[in-house]
């Protein structure tokens, strides 16, 4: 019964946030709340909830602090290179901002944390998306799956999970699986390049020079990249099933519109404005601070020096501190990323009832070992493929945590007994990755919506079969390589 129950919230859940019944801040409270009742433990509710908060504060308050170190990084210019760089090469050419937000996400993954990899991407290809009025699911589906292939870097999470389950060394995980992972993100490339032809196809190629003489006229505010490169040239503007473009390679100025303007472009753009290059919060001279900063952060986490929330906790206030030392300062760059930060982490706790429930009232174990059980004997030899095919929709429909150390070891056992590895079963078990960055109970994938200003269903809508596609090319790279 457990089992059973356990299946129908999480697909009550699913099912109402993707037809816009519910909001999932909602939905992650009040379903896994009616359904601890119909189990007969709705007197265990506050317990459960309280264990899932306790379970996730530390997530939340890295989240917290993460949004204000990162958004301070970019308010102060951090990464406008990088930006500058995938700019200049986007031009406004539809097919080439969506291969750009792919690699944008993939370079930016290197450092292990979702969050930060989507603030970046959000920040530097929204205003593109916005303005060529590209399809903003499409960027939030190419940097969710860029971003869950990379998650399998040995900092990232599932890795170090996968060996501490089963007792391994976490570099003879992840370095046989280098060449599977990297056909899982030759697969996003492609899949982006698809994407963007689909999305051209639709649009045509139009230059931001035109964009911008077309608003201008209009009155409504202008984007600007970082650095001040509109990624200008004459390219003709053709509908429908355009081929053909004449980019030039020159490039022009310009500065954001001022806040007045931007109340009559409000339901165009969300109020969102591109990285001004004449922003006042920019502060050149401190770049090589905040360089340093930011390196030194990022090897404090993986070296594993402090705790995450710790290390965010004084990156963020040695960087509010040196950057801005004025305190109405400090007080309107934090004021700046409160929306964020609250969204992110009202969600974080919301699914905390979610996974609280599921963990409190057994359902997990059941659904686990229900699986488990239906696997066939005569498939004991292909442990590994079970486990991979497994992977997919089992970290998408429970936590990393749920699935590394509640279903891998029983995995690897029935393994062991039919010849297979434990480093199969581990190498098997991080295929699923791509998949599961886009599930709702990843906090990161919260930070990606709510900066795209996407609804999480339709995310889940048009990024799930791709996530699940490049899932299986990992795993049958794997195989047909000799790996898993």
């Amino acid at each position: 019964m457990l089992t059973i129950l356990g299946f129908v919230m999480i697909a009550t859940f699913l099912v109402l946030i993707m037809m816009k019944k519910m909001s999932p801040i909602a939905a992650l409270v009040l379903i896994p709340a009616l359904f601890c009742v119909f189990v007969g433990k709705g007197a265990h509710l506050g317990d459960y909830v309280l264990d899932g908060v306790g379970n996730l504060a530390p997530t939340a308050a890295m989240l917290m602090f993460a949004i204000v170190y990162f958004g301070v990084m970019i308010d102060v210019g951090l990464f406008d290179p990088i930006v500058r760089g995938i700019l200049r090469f986007c031009k406004a050419d539809p097919m080439r901002i969506v291969v750009g937000t792919a690699v944008l996400a993939a370079i930016v993954s290197l450092d292990g944390d979702g969050s930060t990899t989507f603030m970046i991407t959000v920040s530097a290809m929204y205003p593109l998306y916005k303005r060529l009025k590209m399809s903003l699911v499409v960027m939030t589906g190419v940097a969710a799956t860029a971003n869950g292939v990379m998650n399998t870097l040995p900092w990232g999470g599932p890795t170090a999970r996968a060996a501490t389950a089963l007792k391994v060394d976490a570099a003879d995980i992840f370095v046989p699986m280098i060449p599977a992972l990297a056909c899982g993100l030759v697969a996003v490339f492609i899949l982006s390049y698809a994407l963007g032809l689909r999305e051209r196809r639709r649009l045509g190629v139009l230059s931001l020079d035109e964009v911008l003489e077309s608003e201008t006229r209009a009155g409504e505010p202008v984007l600007v990249g970082a650095g001040g490169e509109a990624a200008a040239g004459r390219v003709s503007f053709t509908k429908g099933n355009s081929s053909s473009a004449n980019v030039g390679s020159g490039s022009s100025g310009g500065s954001a519109a001022a806040d007045a303007d931007a109340d009559s472009d409000s339901d165009d753009d969300d109020g969102f404005q591109g990285l001004d290059p004449n922003r006042a919060t920019l502060r050149p001279k401190l770049y090589w601070f905040n360089a340093a900063l930011t390196v030194l952060l990022l090897t404090a986490m993986i070296m594993e020096w402090l705790p995450i929330p710790v290390l965010f906790l004084l990156g963020a206030a040695l960087a509010l501190t040196v950057n801005f030392p004025h305190m109405p300062d400090q007080k309107a760059r934090i004021a700046a990323h409160a929306e964020n930060v609250l969204n992110v982490t009202g969600m974080v706790f919301a699914a905390a009832v979610f996974t609280g429930v599921l963990t409190g009232t057994g359902m997990v174990d059941s659904m686990a070992d229900w699986l488990v059980s239906t696997i066939p004997d005569g498939m004991g030899g292909q442990m590994g493929l079970v486990t991979g095919l497994l992977s997919i929709p089992l970290t998408y429909f429970m936590s990393n945590d749920g699935f590394y150390f509640g279903v891998l070891p029983v995995l690897a056992e029935a393994g062991q007994a039919h010849g297979v590895s434990s480093l199969e079963i581990a190498r098997a078990s991080i295929a699923g990755q791509a998949l599961h960055m886009s599930s709702p109970l990843v906090p990161a994938v919260y930070v990606l919506v709510g900066m795209a200003k996407v609804e999480f269903g339709d995310h889940t809508r048009f990024t799930v079969k791709w996530a699940v596609l490049t899932s299986l090319v990992v795993l049958g790279a794997g195989i047909l390589f000799g790996i898993i």
